[in-house]
């Protein structure tokens, strides 16, 4: 059975990218290696450490494989595993930034992305600025002769704003800045920043890489430039992964291409739905026509996820609406096969924009019938009415 390439479309990609089943006597899944003590098989290769596996924290034939299946979607040079999304955030900003740097982060970036940027890199040294999502090449007027990273998130964390990525990619790479693109929602099926000139992308692959809830995991991929400084990184840092998580995302990744579509049909389903209702105010959401970044996710992506928000018209209580939910669940993360719901919290925001909403609401539509979503979500709205269903505002 050949390996998957470039030339094959995603699913077989997806099936067959990581490893060659003949390296191990036929078995289509690789070994679960699970490894800290390597031997050597004498003096000199023990000292030169000339040989593919030294110690179980530079890697494994199971965390291999798994590196070897993201770097082949992301078209990347090589790519490391980390323990969680926030340490694949972590560890290449504290890979590319010294004291005296000047870091540029999106104020739409994960909130625990801000936190690390703001209890961790001061201490360092670093300063740290926010900027306006959607600024495009306009960055130009932030960058400094020491800014050394610019770190992006498209959508944005909560409100979804769309980046124009090869704009400021193309602002930052001649000056030698570093873009870092946290490109979690999108993964790397339905957006490749690698191709638009960006230098570093991220996933939290406990989202959709392993897609069922039960694992946690980071990927951070790189060009050829900079892999041999992002591997080094890595290495000194210790940011180690176990096969047995590796084999999960790994196997996750198998059938990604078709939970994403699933995920995808139904979520523009239950959000088009939601822009008719008369409790909803607006729905973000970049794949609808009616969204302000519309024409970005279009141009630059091949598919949508199914992470959106939508905010509520005065009358409609947040916390009676959430309460009221049976099939979602109430919680933080997505990418999973079950639905969940939060209340968005925008404080953190250093950048008072005039279309901030005061009750947002974040849904991750999972792979549940649609039908049974729309219904949960209509007893929900009516239970969540404050003010009489004709003291609403119509629906815009």
């Amino acid at each position: 059975m050949a390996k998957a390439d470039a030339s094959h479309g995603p699913n077989t990609r997806l099936g067959h990218g990581g490893n060659d089943p003949m390296d191990y006597y036929g078995f289509v899944n690789p070994p679960v290696v699970r490894a800290s003590t390597v031997l050597f098989l004498d003096a000199r290769t023990l000292i030169a450490e000339d040989q593919k596996y030294n110690y179980g924290t530079h890697g494994t034939p199971t965390t291999d494989a798994l590196c070897e299946a993201i770097s082949g979607l992301e078209g990347a040079a090589g790519t490391v595993l980390v323990p969680s999304g926030l340490a694949a955030i972590s560890v290449p900003l504290l890979t590319f930034l010294s004291a005296g740097d000047h870091v540029l982060i999106t104020d739409s970036v994960y909130g625990p992305t801000r936190r690390f940027a703001n209890e961790v890199l001061p201490r360092m040294g670093v300063t740290v600025e926010y900027f306006d999502p959607l600024l495009g090449a306009d960055i130009a007027r932030h960058l400094r002769p020491e800014t050394r990273v610019v770190f992006l998130e498209t959508p944005g964390s909560n409100t979804f704003d769309m980046q124009d990525i090869p704009a400021i990619a193309a602002i930052c790479r001649p000056r030698g800045i570093v873009t870092m693109v946290d490109n979690t929602w999108a993964t790397p099926l339905y957006y490749r920043p690698l191709e638009q000139g960006v230098d570093i992308v991220i996933h939290a692959a406990t989202k959709y890489l392993g897609g069922h809830s039960d694992v946690l995991m980071g990927t951070v991929s790189t060009n050829a430039q900079l892999w041999p400084r992002l591997y080094r990184g890595h290495m000194v840092l210790g940011m180690c992964v176990g096969s047995d998580d590796a084999y999960l995302i790994l196997r996750g990744l198998r059938g990604l291409g078709r939970r994403l579509a699933v995920h995808q049909e139904s979520t523009l389903a239950v959000a088009r739905w939601l822009e008719g209702r008369d409790e909803v105010k607006r729905v973000y959401h970049p794949a609808l026509e009616t969204d302000p970044g519309h024409a970005i996710w279009k141009r630059d992506f091949s598919g949508a996820a199914s992470l959106f928000s939508f905010s509520l018209r005065d009358g409609v209580d947040a916390h009676r609406l959430l309460n009221a939910l049976s099939v979602f669940g109430l919680g933080y993360s997505y990418g999973g096969y079950e639905s969940l719901a939060a209340k968005v919290n925008l404080a953190d925001r250093t950048l008072k924009r005039a279309d901030a909403e005061d009750t947002l609401i974040r849904l991750h539509i999972g792979l549940e019938d649609v039908e049974d979503l729309i219904a949960d979500l209509e007893r929900a709205l009516i239970a969540a009415r404050v003010a009489a269903p004709d003291d609403l505002p119509a629906a815009s």
